[in-house]
């Protein structure tokens, strides 16, 4: 730590290191609709697939870190980007994400890229106060209800078997991502219903798989039976199509999930009455500093940011604001919807995830053991 107060809140990156980290691949373990690939980033099963361990150092003394998918991309911008930012102030997180955005415009970073640095910074600034990182945000709900967000399973019998065990664990909201199949997909639709009683809060993930027509009728199977949302059905690139959809239907529509551009791109969605609800998340927004600047946004115009993804960052920002509904949680197979107080990041418990009463953006990184495992380091 520094010797005090003002050196701290003055205190300098002084390194950037990205560690590799590799792991065996568990591309396969599910599918998403027809088209789109499974799980994992398309490195075949039974090889290993290289994780990031980012980390960034001060002269405060403090660390911070962060782990992230695409390790070998994750180290080429490190090398090459990142390290140009030692000797910035590592407080000023809005500082460094203006930064990153004018990298981005000569780089054009991977949307999940964006936020790198933001999330790095905002786990300084949490371990330098002392506080819970969420509190750091503004702070509005240290416990937040969760949804089941399941795969696409392969079978009827399998979404029934998986949701009810869902029901059974404590969950009271579930979100679909289907076969991309509009009339089994409808079927699906309404079995959920029957599966988890007139109360439950249901959402429906079209994963941009139909065109304007499909999603207007596939919309009125989800009106009938009462769903919460209904969430980007297609591709996001066609705004004037999400304009006319959300003006035919009644049930809320929930876009701009992943469009580039942070509250910018979001802003003009809210001009163009191209949906109902906001998405905003840390991936997806450019950290926490974006998700922040969206959510406020969609606020200031009377509209609920919902919260998407999972992890250790969405859930603070879930715990930060007023105006999301639910945190995330993907139910892969009978065992992890057993055991998500285990398996979940972080536990899910009676349908609810907590956020912690300590400093930091997630539980200390064992250094040692990455340093001994790591297969590179940048």
């Amino acid at each position: 730590m520094c010797s005090s107060d003002l050196s701290l809140a003055e205190c300098r990156i002084t390194d950037i290191r990205c560690y590799l980290i590799a792991e065996r691949s568990s591309a396969g373990r599910f599918r998403w609709r027809a088209g789109l690939p499974g799980s994992g980033d398309g490195t075949p099963p039974g090889r290993d697939e290289t994780f990031a361990v980012l980390r960034m150092d001060t002269d405060a003394g403090l660390t911070a870190s962060l782990r992230i998918g695409r390790g070998h991309a994750v180290a080429d911008l490190a090398a090459r980007r990142l390290k140009s930012l030692i000797g910035e102030p590592a407080m000023l997180s809005e500082r460094l994400w203006r930064k990153i955005w004018e990298l981005d415009r000569i780089e054009e970073f991977h949307v999940n890229y964006l936020g790198l640095m933001d999330q790095l910074a905002w786990d300084l600034k949490s371990q330098a106060a002392g506080l819970p990182l969420y509190q750091l945000l503004g702070g509005y709900e240290r416990r937040v209800r969760a949804y089941a967000s399941t795969v696409t399973w392969e079978t009827m019998d399998e979404y029934e078997r998986h949701v009810k065990l869902c029901r059974d664990q404590g969950f009271t909201a579930f979100k679909l991502h289907a076969w991309g199949d509009l009339a089994e997909d409808a079927r699906l639709a309404r079995n959920l219903r029957k599966w988890v009683g007139p109360d439950a809060e249901l959402m429906f993930d079209g994963s941009a798989g139909w065109d304007f027509v499909d999603s207007l009728k596939f919309g009125r199977v989800l009106e009938g039976e009462g769903y919460h949302w209904y969430e980007e059905p297609m591709r996001e690139h066609d705004i004037p199509s999400y304009v006319k959809l959300t003006r035919e239907l009644d049930i809320p529509i929930l876009a701009c999930e992943t469009p580039d551009g942070a509250h910018w791109n979001a802003a003009t969605w809210i001009a163009m009455g191209a949906l109902d609800m906001m998405r905003t998340s840390v991936s997806f927004k450019g950290g926490l500093t974006g998700a922040l600047k969206v959510a406020h946004l969609a606020e200031s115009h009377g509209m609920r940011a919902q919260v998407h993804g999972m992890g250790w960052a969405n859930a603070h920002l879930c715990a930060a604001i007023p105006n999301n509904d639910f945190y995330e949680n993907l139910v892969i197979d009978e065992a992890q919807i057993r055991d998500t107080t285990v398996t979940s990041v972080p536990p899910v418990v009676d349908g609810h995830i907590s956020l912690p009463t300590t400093p930091g953006l997630s539980p200390p990184m064992d250094w040692d053991r990455i340093e001994k495992v790591a297969t590179a380091i940048v």
